[in-house]
């Protein structure tokens, strides 16, 4: 009889099997974590002060390439995003959908059922339209009524889309968040943070084409309306670099990015850019008191990159 006990004559079967297999890798894949930039707190930079993080809630910088993180103040608070929501509604549509793809617009996404103060991309029910030029007035021109049309193709409905976006939150570790719409007008139940930001955006930018959009100074799109007339629609980015309403900063390139405002969710901006040696970083700026002071802040956190 063979025991597995320590005694004169016994076989030591436990032991045995320690020395073959705990002495070894067991676990040869990659860990999620080690192509991400990781921190567990705020990091400090030389060069932002309180003087920035005074007129914000919530701002990081992520140096891509080299998988750290530069700065970082509250990135892992709850803030509600407004319209960086976009960046997931993108991504989800990117993976699910093809680009050329006809859309018919809905009621529900039509441009006057929003708000006046809600930004819309001017489509009409019935209307029919690429998801291509969807995705660019997303993008560049925030159009909640996109957001709508997107969400109602890809998820066949608000509710279903939803549903994917937290799937997607859920794979890319995004632990922080949870989005009820596809578009982020107000709702207490509609959050993120900072990180789970980078996250979803560090994403979206290893797709060439979500870069291709978020890169361009405007897009012209083709619609067709209920009555078969075709008519054109020309959108630009909303962020105040490519308007020329801020400067931009010095010693980079400003790729493009998404913004993003509501009451609650104050000021945001999410940016790519890369420095002088087409490095990419990513820098984030959440519920800034006002658009001037979220540029202003945005612009201190950039040109704060350390030197390579």
């Amino acid at each position: 009889m063979v025991t597995t006990g320590c005694g004169f004559g016994s076989k030591n079967v436990v032991a045995d099997y320690e020395i073959e297999n705990y002495n070894t890798n067991l676990y040869t894949g990659d860990l999620f974590a080690s192509d991400l930039c990781v921190a567990s707190g705020d990091v400090n930079l030389k060069g932002i002060t309180s003087a920035e993080t005074d007129t914000l809630h919530s701002a990081a910088l992520f140096d891509v390439d080299g998988k750290k993180v530069d700065f970082s103040y509250q990135m892992f608070d709850k803030i509600y995003p407004a319209s960086t929501t976009k960046l997931m509604t993108a991504l989800v549509a990117l993976e699910n959908a093809d680009l050329s793809d006809v859309v018919t617009v809905s009621q529900n996404a039509d441009m006057n059922s929003f708000a006046a103060d809600e930004a819309t991309c001017g489509i009409q029910a019935g209307d029919k339209i690429t998801l291509s030029d969807l995705l660019y007035g997303l993008l560049l021109h925030s159009g909640n009524d996109n957001a709508t049309a997107i969400a109602e193709y890809v998820g066949g409905s608000m509710d279903g889309f939803a549903k994917m976006m937290n799937k997607e939150a859920k794979k890319l570790m995004a632990t922080g968040t949870h989005f009820v719409n596809s578009n982020g007008l107000h709702n207490d139940d509609h959050y993120t943070t900072a990180y789970d930001l980078y996250l979803i955006f560090n994403e979206c930018i290893k797709n060439d084409d979500f870069v291709k959009i978020i890169k361009s100074k405007s897009h012209t799109a083709k619609v067709t309306g209920s009555s078969g007339a075709v008519r054109s629609i020309t959108w630009k980015p909303t962020n105040f670099y490519a308007t020329g309403e801020a400067e931009k900063p010095d010693n980079v390139t400003v790729i493009g990015g998404k913004t993003g405002t509501t009451k609650l969710a104050g000021n945001c901006l999410v940016l790519l850019t890369e420095d002088e040696n087409d490095h990419p970083y990513i820098s984030i700026v959440m519920n800034a008191d006002t658009k001037p002071l979220l540029y202003k802040d945005m612009t201190a956190i950039v040109e704060a990159i350390p030197e390579k």
